[in-house]
């Protein structure tokens, strides 16, 4: 062994000890095995022991699959612990490979804690959060579940509550016209409270050095709210992740160095921004991210009661009509038989796991008989679920409480069965758990009380949906994102028919205002959707 190969060796001696050797050349490759927690569907990844006198500051990654996440925390790493070109060796935190192979099966958070290297090269410790990525072969439905990762990790007792950067995580070559590009960045932007913008930036992968005008464009495209420097231009840091490929070649060392330096200046000015920039408390944030669940799930639920609604009012129009043609058979002895379309529910069985995930509960009201949540996480109790405060539903009919409540691999469906009934069935029918005020009322009486009723309940839901759209265009970094404008359309339909001019006005003035950036998002969503239910008919 050379003496300066000696040198290095003791250098990192301590770290290698504690690695596994995946590559012997030039630079040698060191795999490391972090100490690993796994708690639900995080995973914290710790290497060193941290000094609780020693400050830490936190790194947020989001970003399109295959933007360069993986190796960009990689090289975080090897800057924190002050890893030279000229050492001839990389150190991986993230296993590259390993990940590429598990991808398809995973959406956890991982965290990594990088702690005992401070004073290296930063007088702090450092804590990467990387998210699972965007646009990835799973599917859409799979992205509206990261906002469910990230809430989990930011409300648990265990988890991050403040971050001090939120880096997008852009290649240099991403297209300022791609529909594609503008869903990824609505979709992540969607994620966080007003209150982060001066926290986010753009950390631009695969670069060579020059002014990133593609992504530069496609944040002006995409209107994101995001730091500012004094021209008033989005703040960047440029990347060219590349240290760990094999120096073969005289030309191919000199590319590879002249890359590390556009990675190393890359990190200097982040790490200098870490320094300058507050860190900013993510309870804003969390309320967005439950504010955005909470919205999902109400209106799913409330589609599911109007359907009900709406088949029970078609039932009691039913009998209506069917009372006034009988109403002389009626007078003379209150007997006939008439068809109709009896509503009821019943449980179906979820299947398996929505595009590989382990999201295969449902959370149901067995009062109510409805859907609260779904899918709901495995392994959460009804009283843990999201859409539950202070012990109480926000979603089902009556609001009942958490212990009315069940987690099962089925949900409540309402169907609809043709059978005939006679005028005392009815009767019963109408009667049966009604107060003794009701039971004095004709049948016709009855059936316009109950069609009143349904009517109030069906507007009470609408305005319960409308006011999550008010709270996020007040505390959403992100108001005009494609995870609200999904909802306008049957809001707005819906307000049209209660006559609601007022309401429909602010709805519609949310939809009109859509953006260059979120329509073509909104556009590539339903391609890509519409792509996916075609796939699944095959």
């Amino acid at each position: 062994m050379s003496t300066r190969n000696f040198n290095i060796t003791l250098k990192y001696q301590e770290i290698i000890s504690r690695s596994i050797r995946i590559s012997s050349g030039s630079p040698s490759v060191y795999q490391l095995k972090p100490k690993k927690e796994k708690t639900g569907s995080l995973t914290r990844m710790t290497v060193g022991e941290r000094n609780m006198n020693k400050t830490n500051r936190t790194i947020l990654l989001v970003g399109e699959t295959g933007s360069g996440k993986s190796t960009l925390i990689n090289s975080l790493f090897n800057y924190t612990m002050g890893v030279k070109f000229e050492d001839k060796v990389w150190f991986q935190i993230v296993d590259e490979e390993g990940r590429s192979q598990s991808e398809s099966q995973t959406l956890d958070v991982i965290v990594y804690q990088i702690f005992g290297f401070e004073d290296k090269t930063l007088p702090y410790s450092l804590t990467i959060i990387d998210t699972p990525g965007y646009n990835s072969t799973r599917g859409i439905k799979k992205d509206s579940m990261i906002s469910q990762k990230l809430f989990d990790l930011f409300r648990s007792k265990d988890g991050v509550h403040e971050v001090d950067a939120v880096g997008l995580v852009m290649k240099a070559s991403d297209n300022r016209l791609s529909d594609r590009l503008m869903y990824v960045l609505n979709s992540v932007t969607s994620l966080f409270g007003k209150d982060l913008e001066k926290n986010i930036v753009a950390l631009i992968t695969h670069s060579d050095a020059r002014r990133p005008e593609n992504v530069l464009k496609a944040l002006e495209a995409a209107k994101i709210k995001c730091a500012k420097n004094e021209k008033n231009q989005p703040v960047y840091f440029l990347f060219n992740n590349c240290q760990d490929e094999e120096r073969t070649e005289e030309e191919e060392e000199e590319f590879l160095e002249v890359a590390d330096k556009i990675s190393v200046n890359g990190m200097r000015a982040l790490t200098t921004f870490l320094e300058k920039t507050a860190p900013q408390k993510l309870m804003k944030t969390v309320n967005v991210l439950k504010e955005r669940i909470i919205l999902t799930a109400c209106i799913q639920n409330m589609e599911e009661r109007i359907k009900l609604t709406e088949m029970k009012q078609r039932n009691i129009k039913q009998i209506n009509e069917a009372v006034k043609k009988h109403e002389e058979e009626m007078k003379k002895n209150g007997k006939f038989i008439v068809e109709v379309d009896e509503v009821y529910k019943e449980r179906e069985p979820i299947g398996g796991g929505m595009c590989g995930l382990p999201f295969t509960r449902a959370l149901c009201c067995t009062v109510c008989e409805e859907n609260c949540h779904y899918p709901c996480k495995v392994g959460r109790k009804p009283k843990d679920c999201e859409v539950m405060y202070r012990g109480r539903c926000t979603v089902c009919t009556n609001k009942c409480p958490a212990s009315a409540h069940v987690k099962e691999t089925w949900k409540y469906v309402t169907e609809t069965n043709r059978v005939q009934k006679t005028s005392a069935e009815m009767k019963q029918m109408y009667e049966k758990n009604k107060s003794e005020k009701w039971k004095k009322l004709r049948l016709l009486e009855n059936l316009e009380k109950e069609m009143n009723q349904l009517t109030s309940e069906k507007s009470q839901r609408l305005d319960e949906a409308y006011q999550h759209v008010v709270n996020l265009e007040q505390i959403a970094l992100n108001v005009d994102s494609v995870s609200t404008h999904v909802h306008l359309d049957f809001l707005i339909d819906k307000m049209k028919e209660r006559g609601d001019r007022e309401k429909v006005q602010k709805l519609e003035r949310i939809k009109n205002r859509v953006d260059e950036g979120t329509r073509a998002a909104l556009k590539y969503m339903k391609t890509k959707q519409d792509l996916e239910n075609k796939l699944k008919t095959y």
